[in-house]
């Protein structure tokens, strides 16, 4: 309301006492003048109660001595005894007129206030205005005695108040401003943690945690805090645990589906060809036009058992556990290569050992590059798709391993994107499962005006098992 949106917290609050203290400091100023204003008027109701007083004792004595040639009114024992710098004392006749005035001289040393406050002290409080008292001789009214002050004495003190209020005040706010933000930012450095914390959960670092705080309401945000993240941590693990399990029961499915085909249609189509062979000796023999027949059905047959075996191939890869990450990718790659004749172009670069890798990291990697030089060569129209994998060690000073693997393509992103086998299955959310599962992190960015890069990084620190173990033949 008061301070834009979008500033600091101790700014904002300093602002806000720094309002607050103007407030009150315009208050207190207000309640001085009017104290000041108040005493100045009653110093003068004083003053005029004194001159009538003294104005009705003369009139006593003049009827008491009977001396009609005394002098009256004679005010100057009052001058002399309450004259004050522009003060005002007189005396006025019922029909109006001064008969005796005394006035005191403003002070010279006395600075004149700036316009607008001499105006707006004036139009507040009228210094000016008279204090009247009745002369009263024998019940009848003689005169008023009259007391006033010269507005500039009065407006020139107000000012030269206020002026050392206002120099009190410009020392003061400032250094209660600076005592208000040291004691802001002392007590809500620990945000600068939370705000730390909130980043690295934003990361998915769920171990982080917040220390406890001397402030109440902090150390409960902490606390929440912690919760939260030993749920979402927990919530996650869950997770990745449906999600292994997931896995492992669409790649057993897949492997059941592989032992189908391969049994039953691989068999069938391997006795088609065989009966293909068989008739073409029958059609050699007793009727030479079937011969085209005969061999045309061969070839089906074998175009069909080729056709099955890439799909074996793809629904159940090579044993990475025998035969290993880098070999199982090197293998895909030159099946990709050879399938495509040159068009497009697959490299690959492995550095670092993979022979202890985990049987499920090493599954599930594979199954990720699968996927993606599919998405490349397929949905992407890529010319050429560049393999990098990675061991990269923990460093010496601490960390974990990891596994960093990064696939670049020369596709069109514009297809890839909206291709719908990126989004389902075991496309572009497919993969972020499998990486996930592994508790790893997946990147994925397309450049302009074409090509994809896939990045991959999985920690293998806790999923480092011992070598296998040779089974014998």
């Amino acid at each position: 309301m008061w301070i834009w949106s979008g500033s600091d917290l101790k700014l904002r609050l300093t602002l806000r006492v720094a309002i607050v203290s103007t407030l009150c400091f315009a208050v207190i100023s207000g309640y001085f003048l009017v104290e000041a204003d108040r005493s100045v008027r009653g110093r003068i109701a004083a003053v005029a109660d004194v001159a009538a007083k003294t104005l009705e004792l003369q009139q006593s004595k003049i009827q008491w001595l009977n001396n009609a040639r005394s002098d009256f009114p004679d005010l100057d024992s009052v001058a002399a005894t309450v004259m004050t710098p522009g003060l005002c004392i007189a005396f006025r006749s019922n029909s109006g007129e001064i008969s005796q005035r005394f006035c005191g001289g403003a002070q010279a040393d006395q600075a004149a206030p700036p316009l607008a406050f001499a105006a707006l002290y004036r139009r507040l409080f009228d210094p000016g205005r008279e204090t009247v008292r009745q002369v009263v001789s024998r019940g009848i009214a003689v005169g008023e005695a009259v007391a006033w002050i010269d507005p500039a004495v009065p407006t020139a003190e107000a000012w030269h108040d206020a002026g050392r209020l206002m120099a009190v005040f410009m020392i003061a706010l400032p250094l209660l401003c600076a005592l208000v933000y040291a004691a802001l930012a002392r007590a809500l450095r620990p945000t600068r943690q939370i705000r730390d914390g909130l980043e690295r959960i934003a990361a998915g670092d769920l171990a982080a945690r917040l220390p406890p705080f001397d402030l109440a309401e902090l150390s409960a945000i902490g606390d929440v805090f912690n919760q939260l993240a030993e749920r979402l941590a927990a919530a996650l693990s869950d997770r990745n645990a449906l999600t292994q399990k997931l896995i492992l029961v669409q790649d057993e499915e897949r492997r059941h589906l592989a032992r189908e085909l391969h049994d039953e249609f691989g068999q069938s189509l391997a006795a088609i060809r065989a009966l293909a062979a068989s008739a073409r000796q029958t059609a050699a023999a007793d009727c030479p036009p079937l011969l085209a027949e005969c061999d045309g059905i061969a070839r089906t047959a074998t175009g069909m058992m080729e056709t099955l075996r890439g799909a074996l191939f793809r629904l159940r890869p090579p044993d990475v556990d025998e035969l290993g990450l880098a070999a199982s990718l090197e293998g895909l790659v030159a099946g990709w290569n050879g399938r495509s004749r040159g068009q497009p172009r697959f490299e690959i670069t492995i550095s670092g050992s993979f022979e202890r890798l985990a049987a499920s990291v090493g599954a599930n990697l594979y199954r990720i590059v699968q996927e993606a030089l599919t998405n490349a060569a397929k949905h992407a129209g890529a010319t050429r798709v560049l393999l990098r994998l990675e061991m990269r060690e923990a460093a010496p000073g601490g960390g974990d391993s990891a596994i960093v693997l990064a696939i670049d393509d020369d596709g069109q992103p514009g297809d890839s994107q909206g291709d719908p086998q990126l989004k389902s299955g075991l496309g572009l959310l497919g993969m972020r499962e499998r990486v996930a599962a592994l508790g790893g992190r997946l990147s994925f960015e397309t450049g302009q005006p074409s090509g994809s890069s896939l990045r991959v990084i999985v920690p293998v620190a806790a999923s480092r098992e011992a070598a296998p173990v040779e089974r014998a033949a």
